[in-house]
């Protein structure tokens, strides 16, 4: 039987046949990386163009990932829908319970923080008074500045304006994020096989096996990233309440939100504490708190980093601190909190594809949904379906 010829092995032309095999192969995969880059660019443009949709879900995904084990066992004593019920109202009720607190804490201390700033005030006057400042001078000051606020009202006025749009999208963000988690949780399974299915029907074990892979990966790091935050966040707390500074439970709160960008995150929502701590008490408070917030980002960055979350996540710590930065420079605070559970989803992913475990794989099912039938009974369904293992090299 005549041998096809294979275009691959056809003669290359003249000029092609003249470079040298390496100035080839780097041409060759120039171009295969320029396609690949242009193409990440695009879905990095559609991200920051669509974050008000994307960053919800992105919460939706790492808020399921924390809360799916929690369902997973209420459902072998309960049938789901009530499973989900009491998770996603356990979510609603945490929540709710966080912000009273903040919000009563806030309310109770408000009154006593106001004495001791306008003590500090008091203060700064008479050590300006004690350096030749009369009182002539801070009223030209204060007039001075009060008119340039005034020349400014438009500037100030577009922002306040700004800063109504971003509040009104932080609370569309949220209701979007606590819908979707609730969908995610009641049919999470459905909604991925209807992705798998988007795929080529070759190509369908390796997305399947791939997101799974990337699935534990983002789960593990939802919740290793709160016992993390926990960590941070009673650590600062703590340390604030021991000195007697007015909203500790405030200032753990923004820490434990702040812990999710790594390394950072604790340190610069503590200044807070250190802050509150010049202000209300006195230099030598602040010092001891300044410490107290280095010490526990020390046993973040040394300890709970290279133990809980390289475990978790399998990423080297440098590889946390550039995803870090490289997140917040291209989305600001928004990418430097998604920035660590991307690349590590990213990474299993990769892993398992190279990994080549997919090529023995089955397929996943990918038939049409079942029907209900014309004039019968409902199809009974298992009440506690077992999902299959999926074997990572992550």
């Amino acid at each position: 039987m005549a041998r096809h010829s294979d275009p691959e092995e056809a003669a290359p032309d003249p000029v092609t046949a003249a470079l040298p095999f390496a100035v080839r192969l780097a041409g060759a995969f120039s171009w295969r990386m320029l396609v690949v880059a242009g193409a990440a660019a695009v879905v990095v443009y559609l991200v920051i163009l669509l974050h008000i949709v994307v960053v919800p879900l992105l919460v939706a995904i790492l808020l399921t990932g924390l809360l799916m084990p929690v369902r997973n066992r209420l459902r072998r004593v309960m049938p789901k829908g009530i499973a989900v019920a009491i998770t996603f109202v356990g979510l609603l009720v945490a929540l709710a319970a966080l912000i009273l607190l903040v919000v009563v804490t806030i309310r109770s201390g408000l009154a006593q923080f106001e004495s001791e700033v306008t003590k500090k005030v008091d203060a700064l006057h008479d050590a300006l008074s004690a350096f030749g400042i009369s009182d002539t001078d801070l009223q030209n000051a204060i007039a001075t500045v009060t008119k340039e606020v005034q020349s400014s009202s438009g500037a100030i006025a577009s922002g306040a304006l700004a800063g109504a749009s971003t509040v009104g999208d932080i609370v569309i963000g949220l209701l979007l994020a606590l819908f979707s988690t609730l969908f995610f949780l009641i049919d999470g399974e459905g909604i991925w096989r209807w992705v798998v299915r988007l795929a080529p029907r070759g190509a369908r074990a390796a997305v399947d096996g791939g997101g799974r892979a990337a699935w534990l990966s983002i789960g593990e790091y939802a919740r290793v990233q709160v016992v993390v935050a926990l960590i941070d966040a009673i650590g600062i707390g703590l340390g604030a309440a021991i000195l007697h500074l007015p909203f500790f439970i405030p200032i753990a709160v923004l820490v434990f939100l702040g812990a999710f960008i790594p390394f950072v995150g604790a340190v610069v929502t503590g200044g807070l504490a250190v802050i509150i701590a010049l202000l209300y008490i006195n230099p030598v408070t602040a010092l001891i708190m300044l410490g107290i917030v280095i010490l526990v980002n020390q046993l973040e960055s040394h300890v709970l980093q290279p133990l809980l979350m390289g475990g978790a996540v399998r990423l080297h710590p440098i590889a946390v601190v550039v995803a870090v930065a490289s997140g917040s420079v291209l989305g600001g605070i928004t990418g430097a909190v998604f920035a660590v559970p991307l690349v590590a989803a990213a990474n299993s992913l990769i892993k398992y594809l190279a990994g080549g475990a997919w090529k023995s794989a089955a397929p996943p099912p990918d038939g049409p949904v079942p029907q209900q039938p014309e004039g019968g009974s409902r199809p009974r369904r298992r009440r506690h379906p077992k999902p299959q293992d999926v074997t990572t090299v992550a």
